[in-house]
């Protein structure tokens, strides 16, 4: 039976890549340079794998280094938590919360929610990463991603906690100025403003209320690649747009925008909390969950999950 590896060489391996060296890393812990070399040296004997390459200019690490290094992140942050936690009484909520988001739903939704947590809970701090892309929760050391729309299978743990509507629309003066449109065909040829976030933005699929199905191709006289621009252009009378509802909803009732073919249903989406594996949730990770589905349910933004 292997012998366990010793957590603190674990430590001073993550400390050596952030730092890029073992002098500044030494410096960082309050050790000697020596001891640190020694037991990050001692650490690979211990895997059988070389995770750092060292010339006389620059360390860095391989590419096992690279993969070892996420993994002792979150193990270290994971047995931070724990002690954490234990000193915590299992109740408030304290330390750094990492979360990721889309760019617009974490503009709408998330950064008002972030204001209200750090204001009531002073203990607790939070770093926001807005992306459009998919992040790796265990390489870029997140506690929780907040993911909208369809979500793909993986190894994560996912819970699904709201859904929001797609809406067909316009501005008052582009609408008003077009023929009366009275199912999804009356709509394909008239100017679009294509959302270049989404995988097929010109193809959309409507439902009317009596189960009548039918499908359209939309034409791009515009195409944006993010989700708050492409309802400004629609704003602006360049065309109609497929827009989520959590963005909409100010514009409908100021006047700024209205719903085309309101009788027809697009495909709603899932608001989801996705999380890395862990035995537990600290309390900061779960308090903001539980913040995030109060939100959305005096938003009107979800509906209860069942």
């Amino acid at each position: 039976m292997q012998k366990a590896t010793n957590l603190n060489r674990l430590a001073y391996f993550v400390a050596v890549v952030d730092a890029g060296s073992f002098t500044r890393a030494a410096d960082y812990l309050g050790i000697t340079k020596a001891v640190v070399s020694q037991q990050v040296a001692r650490l690979e004997q211990e895997v059988g794998t070389t995770l750092l390459m060292r010339t006389t200019r620059r360390l860095q690490p391989t590419e096992a280094g690279r993969m070892f290094h996420a993994r002792c992140v979150s193990i270290l942050r994971e047995a931070e938590d724990a002690l954490g936690e234990l000193a915590q009484g299992r109740t408030e909520p304290k330390g750094l919360l990492r979360i990721t988001a889309p760019y617009d739903y974490g503009t709408s939704v998330i950064v008002p929610l972030v204001t209200t947590f750090t204001s009531r809970y002073k203990d607790c701090r939070v770093e926001l990463n807005l992306s459009d892309r998919m992040v790796d929760l265990v390489a870029d050391n997140m506690d929780l991603a907040i993911r909208v729309g369809w979500l793909a299978d993986s190894n994560l743990q996912a819970r699904r906690i709201g859904s929001f509507r797609q809406l067909l629309v316009g501005s008052p003066e582009f609408v008003g100025n077009v023929p009366a449109l009275n199912e999804p065909a009356d709509c394909s040829s008239l100017p679009f403003v294509a959302n270049n976030a989404l995988r097929e933005p010109l193809e959309w699929t409507f439902t009317h209320r009596d189960g009548d199905v039918r499908s359209v191709r939309f034409k791009a006289d515009i195409a944006i690649n993010t989700t708050p621009a492409v309802m400004e252009a629609v704003r602006q009378g360049a065309g109609l747009s497929v827009l989520p509802d959590f963005l909409t909803t100010a514009g409908l009732l100021a006047g700024d925008l209205i719903p085309v073919l309101p009788e027809w249903q697009l495909p709603s989406g899932g608001v989801y909390t996705v999380y890395p594996a862990a035995r537990f949730r600290p309390p900061k990770v779960s308090v903001f969950v539980d913040m995030l589905i109060a939100a959305l349910k005096a938003l009107s933004l979800t509906r209860e999950i069942r």
